[in-house]
């Protein structure tokens, strides 16, 4: 008999919980697992509803409004009833509402992905629901070794498990030319693009990374910054462009469909995170063979080794992330170097890896409580 897994997601635009989840969604044994996946929100323009419709991953959306919304428990609790899963696995938040609605509806085996540091993750009254559901048996997981020690520190024991997040490699071995996304986007093939695949919020820190820029390739007009994602602090991060003289060369393509086309055309990979979990847009910027130039936030020190695969230094420092941007992007040399140890260490950021880990905590879980 297959064991019924129930992803549950706040949303489902492109951003980096929801692309694991999806992934490991459209990846479980359809031997082993029957998955299905909820988003509390309704459909986003340009979201994952397409990979999951081509994954055969059934998907439901329970119209949620912002901020707390109490009609999610009875819509919740109902979905989980006509599915019976197994395992319900939820990812952020949205632990808030999986609990009450699991109990409610006789779930026995919960288990809840941790993406990000635990005092970053949710809110204060998240952190009380999560606490009391992880004493009342839900499973945490842990996406990195950083997260699962903010996990420890805060909760005061492990999480029952720490898989490290994982990517589908395969699309960053294509043959296809680089040009290909520069042409689509007007470039000429002699620009060079440091890109940022990362939301337009404060954890991402976009106005302090176009700062860094300006100071590091202001006076040198060949290189262009891409933003790709989507987020509140757009229109400030435009503004900020415009005030530091750059507004044709920073680019706001919104949520990137392609990420790997865009990976490819790029010459360096630059993040200025405020905290982070394991950012897959790292690991596939290593994967395409980019150097990262990034701030040494949670688990990015585990992926990007200083000084052999990118350059990493502390958070809120523009100046010294400027001028990790302007030694990376301005050596052609050590750029090469940099990006080809990224591409041979990301060999070890296997998706399948991340799957059969999964998959295995799943069969034991739920085989245990059967």
């Amino acid at each position: 008999m297959r064991i019924k897994v129930l992803e549950v997601l706040a949303t489902l635009k492109r951003a980096g919980a929801e692309r694991m989840a999806v992934s490991l969604a459209c990846n479980l044994d359809p031997v082993r697992f029957e998955t299905r996946v909820v988003s509390l929100y309704d459909a986003f323009e340009g979201g994952f509803e397409p990979v999951l419709a081509e994954g055969g991953i059934p998907v439901s959306h329970l119209g949620k409004r912002r901020g707390f919304d109490p009609r999610m428990y009875p819509r919740l609790r109902r979905t989980l009833r006509e599915f019976r899963p197994d395992v319900v696995h939820s990812h952020s938040y949205v632990m808030r509402y999986t609990f009450p609605a699991g109990l409610a509806a006789g779930c026995r085996t919960m288990v809840h992905t941790v993406h990000n540091v635990a005092l970053k993750e949710t809110d204060r009254v998240g952190r009380f629901i999560h606490r009391v559901a992880y004493r009342k048996g839900v499973a945490p997981v842990a996406v990195g070794e950083e997260v699962a020690r903010s996990f420890a520190a805060y909760y005061g024991f492990p999480p029952r498990a720490t898989i490290p997040n994982g990517i589908d490699l395969r699309p960053y071995r294509s043959a296809a030319s680089p040009l290909d996304w520069k042409r689509a986007y007007g470039f000429a093939e002699t620009d060079r693009l440091a890109v940022s695949v990362a939301r337009l919020e404060p954890q991402k820190n976009p106005v302090g990374l176009v700062e860094a820029f300006a100071k590091a390739l202001g006076t040198h007009p060949e290189w262009h910054l891409v933003l790709a994602g989507a987020g509140s602090l757009k229109a400030e991060t435009q503004r900020a462009s415009e005030r530091l003289g750059l507004a044709g060369r920073v680019h706001f393509p919104g949520v990137e469909g392609n990420v790997a086309e865009l990976l490819r055309a790029a010459d360096v990979f630059v993040l200025a995170s405020r905290w982070e979990g394991t950012p897959l847009a790292v690991m596939e910027a290593m994967a395409a063979g980019l150097p990262v130039v990034a701030t040494a936030v949670g688990g990015v020190p585990g992926l990007v080794e200083d000084g052999v695969t990118g350059v990493l230094v502390p958070p809120e420092q523009t100046e010294k992330l400027a001028e990790a941007i302007a030694a990376v992007a301005l050596d052609e040399a050590r750029r090469r170097a940099l990006g080809d140890a990224g591409r041979t260490r990301a060999e070890r950021f296997s998706m399948e890896a991340m799957v059969d880990a999964y998959a295995g905590l799943f069969e034991e879980l739920a085989g245990s409580r059967r």
